[in-house]
């Protein structure tokens, strides 16, 4: 019974299958889905289970409609399998570099010098209250080596932050995969990560 429930399921969605005779775990037959990653690897990931076995044993039973005391079927829904390993072959398809919306940082804004720290932190604040994932690399070291160790850390957008770009209230963007983009207003460039965070865009 539950073998016909799964793939009538599959059938009923027009989903393509392959019917393993004998894989099944010793709890009951399951639809497994396969994930594979960027060198072809697969993966296990979402699953779905019709367990009539369990509800049994644990003698769990419903009140029917005509009063009789009626079994249970269990349905097991695992949306990643498990967590870590669905976490795991994220970061090794992406290699790390992860899409804006994914990225635990999205974007570190860079002052290059003290000068412009706390205008730094104004683009934080404003990026942070947007929603977005966003540090600020105060320390005391050249711009260049900033920008460096961003692009190590595959954060996606490195924002610098300089005298003309306090004064003219923008930011220089570099990008981590098209590099330097140029000075762009803070509100515009806002709104646009903002969009590309909500539309889960695959770029940066």
């Amino acid at each position: 019974m539950a073998e016909d429930a799964l793939t009538r399921a599959l059938e009923s969605r027009h989903l393509p299958h392959v019917r393993r005779e004998g894989e099944a775990v010793f709890y009951g037959p399951k639809i497994d889905v396969r994930m594979f990653d960027a060198i072809g690897r697969p993966w296990q990931g979402p699953t779905v289970q019709f367990d009539f076995n369990l509800p049994q044993r644990l003698g769990i039973q419903y009140v029917a409609p005509d009063g009789s005391l009626t079994p249970v079927v269990m349905v097991h829904r695992a949306i990643y399998g498990s967590l870590e390993r669905f976490v795991g072959g994220l970061v090794e398809h992406y290699a790390g570099a992860f899409p804006l919306w994914l990225a635990p940082v999205q974007a570190v804004v860079l002052p290059i010098t003290d000068r412009t720290r706390d205008y730094a932190l104004q683009v934080q604040k404003s990026l942070s209250e947007a929603g977005l994932r966003c540090e600020v690399d105060g320390r005391n070291e050249k711009i260049g080596a900033k920008i460096r160790e961003a692009q190590l850390k595959k954060i996606p957008f490195m924002l610098v932050a300089g005298d003309r770009e306090a004064q003219a209230g923008n930011v220089a963007v570099r990008s981590r995969k098209e590099g330097d983009l140029g000075p762009t207003g803070l509100e515009a460039l806002r709104d646009r990560l903002v969009r590309m965070n909500v539309d889960r865009v695959l770029g940066p």
